[in-house]
């Protein structure tokens, strides 16, 4: 959490949305890790005048860690959002249309829908169902064109990436009749603070994903996955804003991204 100061001279606090990023995180089956090594140390060349310098290289899949899926990530019965043909699409390696290059930098008023608060516990239950009626019931009050962040307490899991995965137990999250409501009020983008955003059963991996399709390709609406919204809930139900923007990463899937929440009041 962060303070700062706008131009007209109002305060805010500034709070990162974004998780920690190291080798040992988690990351989904389908997608690569993170990896992260200095490739120059400091005295492995030292210029004339005493200074030296150090450079680092990465490797991550666009999908790992805090990152937002574009449209082009999900197709169904090989189409993409639109009608777009998939096969078509995706010639020559990347994405022609419905890339994450092509998604705009977001600044949207933001919701959050704190499950744990609505049902009285610190997170939700591995697995755990989350219905159209329970997103009712947490934030009835969700508009057009906002950031609309599902909280399910699974951050807190993040050092521990087993039980983050939890592919045993299952995942919580908006079961495919809750995704659609979210897409019903016609979010400018939504997120959660799982691998996934959505409801995945006990042992089914990701072997279904409805949420995904109804909000990507039915609904024109990119996901962020895999959100820090710890800090955002201890702050209490007041308004805030969303600001992130993915890399313009020509064609890809997704991006890395750090997301803030920028909230008025110190």
């Amino acid at each position: 959490m962060n303070t700062g100061r706008l131009a007209d001279g109002r305060h805010v606090t500034v709070i990162d949305l974004a998780q920690p990023v190291h080798p040992g995180i988690p990351h989904s089956p389908n997608h690569p890790g993170y990896r992260h090594a200095l490739l120059r140390r400091h005295g492995d060349a030292v210029r004339v005048d005493g200074t030296s310098g150090a450079s680092d290289i990465i490797t991550l899949g666009t999908h790992t860690a805090t990152h937002m899926d574009a449209l082009a990530h999900i197709s169904h019965d090989g189409l993409l959002h639109g009608g777009a043909v998939a096969a078509d699409e995706q010639t020559g390696g990347v994405f022609r249309h419905h890339g994450v290059d092509t998604i705009e930098p977001v600044v949207a008023p933001g919701f959050l829908i704190d499950l744990p608060r609505l049902f009285g516990v610190d997170r939700l239950k591995p697995g755990q169902r989350v219905t159209a009626a329970d997103l009712e019931a947490a934030a009835s009050d969700v508009t057009e064109g906002s950031a609309v962040l599902v909280r399910t307490g699974w951050a807190q899991l993040w050092e521990s990436p087993t039980d983050f995965l939890s592919h045993d137990s299952g995942v919580p999250g908006p079961d495919e009749g809750a995704c659609q409501w979210l897409a019903a009020r016609q979010p400018h983008v939504v997120g959660s603070d799982t691998t996934a955003f959505e409801w995945i059963p006990a042992g089914e991996g990701h072997a279904r994903l409805p949420g995904h399709r109804v909000l990507l390709v039915e609904g024109g609406i990119p996901i962020m996955e895999m959100l820090d919204l710890e800090e955002l809930a201890a702050t209490g139900p007041r308004a805030f804003t969303v600001v992130a923007a993915p890399l313009r990463l020509v064609g890809a899937t997704a991006s890395p991204l750090r997301p803030l929440a920028i909230v008025e009041g110190t």
